[in-house]
């Protein structure tokens, strides 16, 4: 039986420091893609989305916080079941406690918040939420096993392998950046489907607080579909079954990684001993954007 899904990556813009009106922007969302792409089973949105970016105050910090799950999530879980779809509505910033994460949900069908997602690598300096510290994947019956994480997260290759190592055959990535590095986002998105023989969807915000270029990638690392900067919708069926052949059979037919790391075990030497013992890690400098790259003058020699 062939594990067809279709799945909507909707790049779009928040109403800055709008929830409602954001919240009824996706509510519309969803209904134009079930009438236009009534095949599609699953819509993922950007990262923080779901807080009109209101949550970023000077500095980045995060200023607010929902609870999970709570009146807003309710709403969300509402609107999946109305259209009996699954739902990944992007990110929240989540107050649990006292401690606040940067967390999406994924909504089944029948409105359950079936898993839920804390930002491992949060932006940092900038981002100073709580790092989450449990990987999610979910499964879609009769399809297969989905992964998520979030924006930042891409940049550690170590995220998109753990997630596939538990099994993920798709993986999620919503994202809301807008900064001059994205090409290079493009770039990873695309070598992290490779290298782990996947397919990769990367979901970025537009607008004030993103830069787009959303895209689908499938296992062989073919870029199914590429955005530019504008608000869109874009849709593909992925079939989970091509997972497996490249898997099986390797990328093009050629290289069956996941084999070579089954029967040729090695223990990689930053992971048994620890990032932090490297000498290069210790000789660098503090977490901290510098206010200036000039001398400083004061210090200089009259």
């Amino acid at each position: 039986m062939s594990r067809k899904i279709g799945i909507a990556a909707v790049q779009m813009a928040a109403v800055p420091h709008n929830v409602p009106a954001t919240l009824e922007k996706i509510e519309s969302l969803v209904e134009q893609v079930n009438f236009m792409l009534p095949w599609v089973d699953l819509l993922c949105f950007p990262e923080l989305v779901l807080d009109a970016f209101a949550c970023f105050v000077p500095g980045g910090s995060i200023s607010k916080g929902q609870s999970i799950p709570g009146p807003l999530t309710d709403r969300l879980c509402s609107l999946a079941a109305r259209y009996h779809r699954w739902l990944v509505p992007g990110s929240i910033s989540e107050l649990d406690g006292e401690n606040k994460y940067n967390t999406a949900i994924v909504i089944s069908p029948e409105g359950e918040i079936v898993a839920r997602y804390r930002k491992i690598f949060p932006w940092r300096p900038h981002e100073t939420c709580k790092s989450g510290d449990t990987f999610s994947v979910f499964d879609i019956p009769g399809v297969g096993r989905f992964g998520m994480c979030i924006c930042y997260d891409l940049w550690f290759p170590e995220v998109a392998r753990t997630l596939s190592w538990m099994g993920a055959e798709v993986i999620l990535q919503p994202s809301a950046t807008q900064t001059s590095d994205r090409p290079k986002e493009v770039v990873m998105i695309q070598a992290n489907a490779i290298f782990n023989q996947c397919y990769y969807i990367g979901v970025n915000a537009t607008g004030q607080f993103g830069g787009g270029r959303s895209m689908f990638v499938d296992p062989n690392g073919n870029v199914l579909q590429l955005a530019d900067q504008h608000e869109c919708v874009l849709s593909e069926i992925l079939d989970l079954d091509l997972v497996s052949t490249v898997r099986e059979y390797g990328t093009l037919g050629l290289c069956q990684t996941w084999k070579s790391l089954r029967d040729d075990p090695i223990t990689f030497p930053p992971y048994a001993q620890g990032i932090s013992t490297s000498p290069m890690v210790k000789g660098l400098g503090p977490m901290a954007f510098r206010h200036t790259l000039l001398p400083d003058e004061s210090q200089s020699p009259e």
